[in-house]
């Protein structure tokens, strides 16, 4: 019985830590696209002409932004379905 509550603590506590995990991925991205969207528009409206060379910029910096949170959403998939914790409380 207490093998089982310690598989179910590990569990729980892992499901907390993926939650936090995409959370705070995806508030970091929106915290992250919002600030580059307006740093786009204030440039744009400051220098009209540089707006191709900008957008290129941009969504280089976007790719880079969405790619941080695909990490972290791998990393989540990895603790719920390959959980190496539970190796420790079983094994």
């Amino acid at each position: 019985m207490e093998l089982a509550l310690a598989v179910a603590n590990v569990q729980g506590m892992t499901a907390i830590a993926v939650g936090l995990i995409l959370g705070m991925g995806a508030l970091g991205t929106a915290i992250g696209f919002g600030l580059l969207g307006g740093r786009f528009l204030e440039g744009a409206a400051r220098q009209p002409e540089m707006v191709p060379m900008l957008q290129v910029k941009m969504f280089i910096v976007a790719g880079l932004l969405d790619a941080v949170t695909m990490i972290g959403v791998g990393l989540a998939l990895f603790f719920t379905f390959a959980n190496p914790f539970l190796g420790a409380v079983t094994g």
